[in-house]
C-alpha cells in the first residue's frame, strides 16, 4: 500500500495557475502508475493525467495543453501544474495509483489501488 497525501489547490481566478503536489510514501507498486483524477459535485470522476516510472505521461483531453504532470524525485512528489484554469476545472483533485495499462494506453479505466484524501480546487470566473 502507498500512502498518498495531496497539497496545494485552493481558490483561483479563471485564467490563473496553481500547483498540486502528491507526497507518496514509496514508489508505485509493480503494475501501477501514478496519476490524478478529479470529481466535481454531482459529476462522475474524471481522469486528469497519469505518470509512469518510465517517464511516460498522458493527459485527458479537457486539460491537454494547460496541465503538466511531473515527478520531483528530490521531494518524492507527483506534481500537477495547472495553468489557464477554467471554472469547469473546479473539483476535488485526488492523487492515486492507476493500473499501469492505463498509463500505457493513456486512458483511465476508473480503477485505483490507493488514493489520497483529495485537495479542493475552486476556479471563479
Amino acid at each position: 500500500q502507498v500512502e498518498l497525501v495531496e497539497s496545494g489547490g485552493g481558490s483561483v481566478q479563471a485564467g490563473g495557475s496553481t500547483r498540486l503536489s502528491c507526497a507518496a510514501s514509496r514508489h508505485p507498486a509493480s503494475n501501477y502508475c501514478l496519476g490524478w483524477f478529479r470529481q466535481a459535485p454531482g459529476k462522475e470522476r474524471e481522469a486528469v493525467a497519469g505518470w509512469s516510472t518510465d517517464g511516460r505521461t498522458w493527459y485527458n483531453e479537457p486539460v491537454k495543453g494547460r496541465f503538466t504532470i511531473s515527478r520531483d524525485n528530490a521531494k518524492n512528489t507527483l506534481d500537477l501544474q495547472m495553468n489557464n484554469l477554467k471554472p469547469e476545472d473546479t473539483a476535488m483533485y485526488y492523487c492515486a495509483q492507476f493500473p499501469i495499462y492505463d498509463c500505457y494506453v493513456g486512458s483511465w479505466s476508473g480503477r485505483t489501488l490507493d488514493r489520497g484524501q483529495g485537495t479542493q480546487v475552486t476556479v471563479s470566473s
